[in-house]
């Protein structure tokens, strides 16, 4: 387990701390485990492709809540079995994130971020106006997921579930990294001119970057639906992203495990600035300054 980024005995313990979580805590603290797990996918999806790839993409945000509307709306008007709902999700994040790394072919570093971040608040326009469908700046009421008639209407009840599903999108971001198409695309985070001259077709591999980042977008949307009743635009806003980002350049840019840890502290410390709104993100910008003028490789840099 070592060879893949993780030592087995921290595996065992915190495996044993989430079994034994449900029987010892309130219903807050399940929902804020929760909460943090889906802050585990989503940094997992940005590392796919900032830390992997290279791209330095300010989209992820506008992806999430594709998934959570798609999931919520799915759940709202059909009640199909969450599994769907989530993989629709997944899927049509997907298909915008493949359709905007479109622009990583023409653009670097700052342009890109530029580009990435307009279609960020182009799509938080969207959510804010479309009130038709998202209920605009009213927000929108979502109905509980549902499997086999079982109806997630508690955090416990979503808890094991959540689990789950980010134990299976850590699984996968190991295996991606850990594979050829994993391999390509670090090679075209070095040079897109050395990885083409090696045979990897560096604008395919940037376009299935941004999709498959954007799909762990969609599916931690999805997984927010599972144990919260009520989404509102405002929380999609680029603060989300700032927070995402900070998440893995403090964990360490390029860390699977970085990924994990930015998540599970930022995500704790986001709740505990929940009533500081107004200086939030003065906060993450200057940790993330921090970061980058002093330890730019983060708290687990060279760890996988």
């Amino acid at each position: 387990m070592k060879r893949l980024g993780f030592d087995l005995p921290a595996l065992l313990v915190l495996l044993a701390v989430l079994c034994v979580l449900p029987f010892t805590v309130t219903g807050y603290v399940l929902y804020v485990v929760n909460l943090l797990m889906v802050f585990v996918v989503l940094a997992l999806g940005m590392h796919v492709v900032i830390g992997e790839a290279g791209q330095f993409a300010l989209s992820h945000t506008a992806f999430y809540g594709i998934g959570i509307y798609t999931a919520g709306l799915l759940n709202n008007h059909f009640h199909p079995p969450f599994v769907l709902s989530i993989i629709a999700g997944g899927l049509l994040a997907a298909l915008l994130g493949y359709v905007i790394g479109l622009l990583a072919l023409r653009m670097r570093d700052i342009y890109l971020a530029l580009a990435t971040f307009a279609f960020g608040e182009a799509m938080q326009w969207v959510f804010l106006n479309w009130e038709q469908v998202t209920g605009g700046s009213n927000g929108m009421r979502m109905q509980p997921a549902e499997l086999l008639g079982l109806k997630l209407t508690t955090d416990i009840r979503a808890y094991p579930i959540v689990i789950g599903l980010t134990a299976l999108m850590l699984g996968l971001t190991v295996l991606l990294s850990r594979s050829q198409f994993g391999s390509a695309m670090r090679a075209v985070r070095e040079s897109d001119v050395a990885a083409t001259a090696m045979g990897v077709n560096a604008r395919a591999t940037k376009q299935w970057a941004f999709a498959i980042s954007a799909a762990f977008a969609g599916v931690a949307g999805g997984m927010y639906t599972l144990f919260v009743s009520f989404i509102h635009p405002e929380s999609l806003g680029f603060q989300t992203t700032i927070l995402v980002l900070t998440m893995i350049v403090v964990g360490g840019i390029g860390s699977i495990r970085g990924a994990v840890a930015g998540a599970i502290v930022f995500g704790i410390i986001s709740e505990l600035l929940r009533q500081t709104l107004s200086i939030q993100e003065i906060i993450y910008g200057a940790i993330l300054m921090g970061f980058m003028m002093f330890r730019p490789r983060g708290l687990f840099a060279g760890r996988a």
